[in-house]
């Protein structure tokens, strides 16, 4: 395998490869959080129309250029569960003042909350044109 290289040079369409050195998908996201160098994980797309799966980055044993080798099998990658989008957060501050303008900063606030800050976590949808690129070079590849 080639040099290895940070996490954050890691991109969309990588090559993911099982410990027995097999393809099993391609890298569809990286999660983490790179302003303090936090590396969580990644979403890899096993198959073209299939959700993307969650691999923990205690599971990614090297990075190199264009290809990610994890310490699992290819059937502990069919394990791995479904992808979710972290939920995004919201803190809202309590005014100290009271009355009739605390009571409508707060319900402007938390409606905001709602609707620019859900709490609950989304599903991740691949880009289907992506999908149908995944699905054509896995055909060709073989």
């Amino acid at each position: 395998m080639a040099d290895p290289v940070s996490w954050l040079m890691i991109t969309p369409g990588w090559k993911v490869l099982a410990s027995d050195g097999s393809e099993v998908g391609e890298v569809d996201e990286v999660v983490g959080d790179s302003s303090v160098d936090i590396f969580n994980g990644l979403a890899i797309a096993t198959s073209a129309f299939g959700k993307p799966r969650y691999v923990p980055a205690e599971r990614v044993d090297e990075i190199a250029e264009g290809v990610v080798r994890l310490n699992l099998t290819p059937d502990q990658v069919e394990q791995l569960d479904e992808y979710l989008e972290p939920a995004t957060s919201a803190e809202i501050d309590a005014d100290s003042k009271g009355g009739l303008a605390e009571s409508v900063g707060a319900e402007a606030r938390e409606l905001e909350g709602k609707v620019f800050a859900p709490t609950q976590k989304q599903e991740h949808s691949m880009n289907i044109w992506r999908r149908i690129a995944f699905f054509f070079r896995r055909l060709f590849r073989r």
